[in-house]
């Protein structure tokens, strides 16, 4: 991270350098399933992980961001990356590198491929890290399937100020004759993905959430639109070969694990400060569309009992639309700045943000008072959110 600038400048020019002197790792990967979106792209790679390990198959998984240590972002095989594996292939790619300008997302994607060639395995679920048509994921001609899950507004310095022009970003993964799996979309998100389909000459597939009552690992009614996306897709797959069994799909779902989306904490000091009579939970989600999803559940879930959050945002995001959903429902929201993170909000100006959306705020200096000054309050919900780097350092010491 001291090496590169972690900044965002879209374009594949560094990557498709790089990776052309580390010997095009991208043309001997396992069958890929490329998945973009804004929103589910983590937990529909987790049912689909579940499912297919289920199955028998050595997967690889590429996500980002990772919560505690950047090793999560790596799976060879079913296994988080081993940490002298990391920086032995971290090394190769400086190397190969040579110095030239690249980004900390670039070189670390291009050292992931590289390690998915080594380790075999049957299949790889490679999930985009910001955008589509230029993200360094996209090096894949020919994965065995795309997959697009919901498209709101996010990242709109990067991607583009409205929701068709985001769309288009990530709508450009598809490729001539690939199926594409797409969740439900906004409508308008749902006409741009269409489009791009057709001038590439592909089918899409429309993913249809689980039927309720499907016993799923993740929480929250969301998870099935996210369920409904990885069981399309595991359709797909089938018709290109691979055995997936109905149980195998049950127990998937049933089984699937991905931490910090609507997670219960129940050890470290948050919960022993609370105590046993408070519910703790951590989400990291972030942008509108994540805190209507949140703000949903809890007036589903969580009815009758006080609702308090405990809040840290990047200043990339967009804190009116998170927050605004909370306004008729948290009983109190606590805004903090995250720890080690030089692009946070700060507290203050994430409160004045909640106060101006409606939400009863204060800004606290750290996590640990923000905790502590519920002590001695009636018993409710504590949902901590608003950032998955914030999620980590939470998850660093409560799990």
């Amino acid at each position: 991270m001291g090496l590169h600038p972690k900044i965002i400048d879209l374009t594949l020019d560094r990557v498709d350098r790089l990776l052309e002197r580390m010997g095009r790792p991208q043309d001997s990967l396992p069958p890929v399933v490329h998945v973009a979106g804004t929103n589910g792209k983590g937990s529909t790679i987790a049912f689909l992980r579940a499912i297919l390990e289920q199955a028998g198959y050595r997967v690889h998984v590429y996500t980002s961001p990772h919560l505690v240590r950047f090793a999560e972002r790596i799976r060879l095989a079913g296994e988080i990356i081993a940490e002298d594996h990391l920086a032995a292939i971290l090394e190769n790619a400086e190397q190969d590198n040579g110095g030239e300008p690249i980004t900390f997302f670039e070189i670390t994607t291009c050292a992931a491929l590289k390690a998915f060639t080594e380790t075999p395995a049957d299949i790889l679920l490679l999930e985009v890290g910001l955008g589509g048509r230029l993200d360094a994921t996209n090096v894949v001609d020919k994965p065995v399937c795309t997959v697009i899950t919901p498209v709101s507004m996010d990242h709109t310095q990067y991607l583009g100020g409205d929701l068709h022009a985001i769309a288009g970003e990530k709508a450009a993964i598809q490729k001539k004759g690939v199926p594409s799996v797409v969740a439900p979309q906004d409508p308008i998100a749902g006409a741009v993905i269409a489009a791009a389909a057709e001038r590439v000459d592909t089918g899409i597939i429309e993913a249809q959430p689980v039927p309720k009552g499907t016993p799923l690992g993740l929480i929250g009614p969301h998870q099935a639109v996210n369920a409904g996306a990885a069981c399309a897709t595991v359709d797909v797959l089938r018709q290109a070969g691979f055995t997936v069994t109905d149980a195998d799909i049950a127990a998937g779902l049933a089984g699937a694990v991905w931490p910090a989306r609507l997670q219960r904490l129940t050890k470290g000091p948050i919960p022993d400060l609370l105590g046993p009579d408070w519910e703790i939970w951590l989400d990291g989600g972030h942008n509108a569309a994540a805190g209507e999803t949140l703000a949903a559940h809890a007036a589903k879930t969580w009815r009758g009992k006080p609702l308090h959050l405990i809040a840290g945002m990047l200043n990339t995001k967009t804190p009116e639309g998170f927050m605004a959903p909370f306004a008729e429902l948290a009983e109190s929201v606590a805004t903090i700045a995250i720890p080690g993170e030089s692009n946070s909000l700060s507290a203050e100006d994430l409160c004045e943000t909640a106060l101006a959306a409606g939400v009863t705020a204060h800004a606290a200096e750290s996590l640990e008072k923000a905790t502590a000054a519920l002590k001695g309050r009636p018993p409710g919900i504590l949902l901590i959110c608003g950032s998955l780097y914030l999620a980590g350092e939470v998850l660093a010491d409560n799990s």
